[in-house]
């Protein structure tokens, strides 16, 4: 029996494109449950007293907090540009103080193809390897949190130079959930020009009817 070689070739094609269609499902799903685990453990957080930024009220009230759906294409490769003596700054306060940061580097990359940049910041007193990164974006005021949001990342290796920024693990300050709290203000030159659509959405707040809103 005669086998046609183009029916060969389509069926290799089929086998093909299956697996890589299979790969392409697997991973996102992946993706979206390593994502959501994350966020699951933060909110279980937010429902203990202790180290939760909500009162009591909220606490009894609270179910979830309001996040975008994960999406693979807000998880960024960014150039980094360490700066050769990190300079000092004090970075204000949303009670009018200030706390002190180091200009550790910058990051550059894209966003829907579009070139962006945020300096990242060391706190000096920082004793958990990780760099600081306040932004804001042009969901601001609308889907999210209007004095912006934060990205914590790893402190790079000696000789890195490129950086993962995943903004689908973009959180909210704790000024967000209650005033009391003292939170850094991004820097202007950590506006981003594009909409952030990944991420902690605004935190939802509560009426006297019970209802989020």
């Amino acid at each position: 029996m005669r086998i046609n070689p183009k029916l060969l070739l389509a069926v290799g094609l089929l086998v093909v494109f299956g697996y890589f269609l299979q790969e392409f499902v697997l991973g996102d799903n992946q993706f979206a449950a390593g994502i959501n685990k994350i966020r699951k453990e933060k909110n279980d957080s937010f429902r203990r007293a202790r180290n939760s930024p909500l009162t009591a009220e909220q606490r009894d009230q609270f179910d979830s907090l309001r996040y975008f759906q994960p999406r693979k294409d807000y998880v960024v490769n960014a150039k980094l540009e360490r700066f050769g003596k990190p300079e000092e700054v004090q970075i204000p306060l949303t009670d009018g103080k200030t706390e002190a940061y180091l200009r550790w580097g910058r990051a550059t990359f894209e966003v829907a193809k579009v070139p962006q940049q945020l300096v990242v910041l060391l706190k000096l007193d920082e004793k958990d390897g990780k760099l600081f990164v306040p932004f804001t974006d042009k969901t601001n005021g609308f889907d999210t949190y209007g004095g912006g949001r934060y990205l914590d990342i790893a402190l790079p290796k000696d000789g890195e130079n490129e950086v993962t920024l995943d903004f689908n693990q973009a959180y909210n300050p704790f000024c967000a959930y209650a005033p009391s709290f003292a939170c850094p203000v991004p820097p202007a030159e950590n506006r981003l020009t594009v909409a952030v659509q990944a991420g902690e959405k605004t935190f939802p707040e509560i009426d006297h009817t019970g209802h989020n809103h």
